[in-house]
C-alpha cells in the first residue's frame, strides 16, 4: 500500500469565512480584517492557485463546486467528513459544528464514479452525532497508510469510542495521545491531530512538544521510529501550520510535500533539507485560510485511494 497518491478531491467555496462555532475550540482562527466578500475572493484564488501548482505538477486534482446553500463557511476542508481507502471503501465522520455537518454530500457515490473511480461501500459514523461525540476525518486520524496505523490526538472532536469503532471497522491500530498548545496561557488541546503532525512515504513531520505527558511522548516517538525518520518542528511553527502538510505523488511517482507558502518559511534549512531527501517541497500562499478556517493546505485535501474503473 503506497502511503500517497495521485488523485485528490477539492471543494472550491463560494462563500469562506470564520465558523464562529468552529473557533470555540480552534484557536488558529482568528478574526476577520478584510471583511466578508473580500475574504470568500481572497480565499477563491488561494484555492485555485493551490489547485493550479497542483495539476502543473502532474497531480489529478478534483474540483468539485460548493453550492451557495446551504451555508457552509467551512466546506473548502473536505477531510473532516470523508476519507477513501483502498479497498474502494469510504468513511463518512461526525462532526462537531453543526453548519459543518451540512458540508456532507448524498451523493458522493455517484460523485466518485463520475470522476471515474469505483467505490463500493460508505461507512457512514455520523450516528455518533447524536450522542455529542465526534471523529473529524483525517483532520483527527493521521494515517500511517503502509502500515495500517493511524494516530490521533484525543479532544472534543476525537471522541475515544467513536476512534475505536472506526479502528474494529478500518483495520487500522490506533495510536491514542493528548497534544496541547499554549493559548493566552493555558494549555489547551490541540483541536486536530494533523495540524501537528504529517506522516510520509520515508519520514514523520512531528511537534513532540505538544505531547506534555511525557510517557504518551516517548510512545508516539518510538511508535514512528519503527517505519520512518523523525523531523521535529516546534510548536510556534505549528502556528505557522508547518504541522499540516501531505504527501502527493504524480503519475510517474514523484512525490512532494503540499504545505502553504507561511509553513515552507517558517521551516529552518535543516529541516528542509531533511524533507527534500525523499519529496519536492510545494507551497502556496494561504494566508486567508488559514487566518480564518484555522486549517491549512493538508485540511484542504481528501485523497482518493480508489480503484480506477
Amino acid at each position: 500500500m503506497d502511503q500517497s497518491t495521485n488523485t485528490v478531491v477539492m471543494i472550491r467555496p463560494i462563500i469562506f469565512a470564520r465558523n464562529e462555532q468552529t473557533a470555540v475550540n480552534n484557536y488558529f482562527q482568528q478574526l476577520d480584517s478584510l471583511g466578508f466578500g473580500d475574504s470568500s475572493m481572497a480565499a477563491i484564488r488561494e484555492f485555485d492557485e493551490l489547485v493550479s501548482k497542483l495539476r502543473c505538477n502532474g497531480i489529478n486534482v478534483v474540483v468539485w463546486q460548493d453550492n451557495p446553500e446551504p451555508y457552509t463557511p467551512d466546506s473548502i476542508f473536505p477531510n473532516n467528513w470523508i476519507s477513501f481507502h483502498e479497498n474502494n471503501s469510504a468513511f463518512v465522520y461526525p462532526m462537531y459544528a453543526p453548519n459543518r455537518r451540512q458540508e456532507r454530500l448524498n451523493d458522493i457515490t455517484s460523485r466518485i464514479n463520475t470522476a471515474g473511480f469505483e467505490l463500493k461501500q460508505v461507512i457512514n459514523l455520523s450516528k455518533y452525532e447524536d450522542e455529542g461525540k465526534y471523529l473529524e476525518g483525517t483532520g483527527s486520524l493521521v494515517l500511517d497508510r503502509m502500515n495500517k496505523v493511524a494516530f490521533a490526538a484525543i479532544s472534543e472532536r476525537t471522541n475515544q469510542e467513536v476512534l475505536n469503532d472506526w479502528s474494529i471497522k478500518s483495520g487500522y491500530r490506533v495510536v491514542a495521545f493528548s497534544a496541547f498548545h499554549s493559548v493566552n496561557g493555558k494549555r489547551l488541546p490541540v483541536y486536530h491531530t494533523n495540524v501537528i503532525m504529517s506522516i510520509c512515504s520515508d519520514v514523520a513531520v512531528i511537534c513532540l512538544e505538544s505531547i506534555d505527558d511525557l510517557e504518551e511522548r516517548s510512545m508516539v516517538k518510538s511508535s514512528l521510529e519503527q517505519f520512518r525518520k523523525i523531523v521535529l518542528i516546534t510548536e510556534e511553527q505549528v502556528n505557522h501550520f508547518a504541522g499540516n502538510m501531505l504527501e502527493l505523488r504524480n503519475s510517474t511517482g514523484k512525490k512532494y510535500l503540499v504545505m502553504s507558502e507561511r509553513a515552507y518559511k517558517s521551516l529552518n534549512p535543516d529541516q528542509k533539507a531533511a524533507l527534500e531527501e525523499s519529496m519536492e517541497l510545494l507551497y502556496s500562499p494561504l494566508e486567508t485560510i488559514e487566518n480564518l478556517g484555522g486549517g491549512s493546505a493538508r485540511c484542504m485535501i481528501a485523497e482518493v485511494f480508489l480503484t480506477s474503473k
